[in-house]
């Protein structure tokens, strides 16, 4: 076999739990919303179960991504970013990077809810208040956050955050697995 053709295929596995990890998923919801059982559901983000097509097809419709995007399909030259909503739970996600793996950034517009169980996982979290207030829950610390904050937080640290008022808040939010961390650096203002 090709090594090109099994290197695409090596990636897949990372792609995917990537993919569920950026949406909050757990294998069992994947199960429920694919009809992929669980373990195959595993054996493929572990790379001890090839992709086929049957499987990849209902796993991209359930994460609102394109097949080639599953694959890493190589790129055709058009350098934009094709944005492809997704609701969930009230909330509007725009992933802004086509990439998988390694640092992930996403838009997100999310309604005022009541703040439901904190989570954890793996990962490390950056956000960005556009417009609106978040209300950011950090184990038993509560911060709000107004347009032009950032905050960062290992998402091993208890975790929930939603809009601080009626209307809704947009944030930006860079995504990274365990260790990785967002280094921002911006110069002061001038004053014309």
């Amino acid at each position: 076999m090709d090594d090109e053709f099994e290197d695409v295929l090596t990636a897949v596995g990372p792609r995917l739990r990537a993919l569920r990890v950026a949406a909050g998923t757990t294998l069992n919801q994947l199960s429920e919303t694919t009809g992929i059982s669980v373990s195959t559901l595993s054996r493929l983000e572990s790379g001890l179960r090839r992709p086929t097509l049957e499987l990849l097809l209902p796993l991209a419709k359930a994460y609102g991504v394109p097949l080639d995007e599953l694959v890493g399909a190589p790129e055709t030259g058009d350098p934009r970013v094709h944005l492809r909503p997704l609701k969930r739970n009230g909330r509007t996600i725009i992933p802004l990077t086509r990439r998988l793996g390694g640092i992930q950034a996403y838009k997100m517009i999310i309604p005022q809810e009541p703040i439901g169980e904190l989570r954890v996982h793996e990962g490390y979290d950056w956000l960005y208040v556009m417009s609106g207030r978040l209300r950011l829950m950090l184990a038993d610390k509560e911060v709000v956050l107004t347009p032009g904050e950032a905050a960062e937080f290992d998402t091993h640290v208890p975790h929930a955050f939603t809009s601080a008022d009626p209307r809704p808040v947009e944030i930006l939010t860079l995504f990274g697995s365990q260790g990785e961390r967002m280094h921002v650096r911006a110069r002061p203002a001038t004053s014309s």
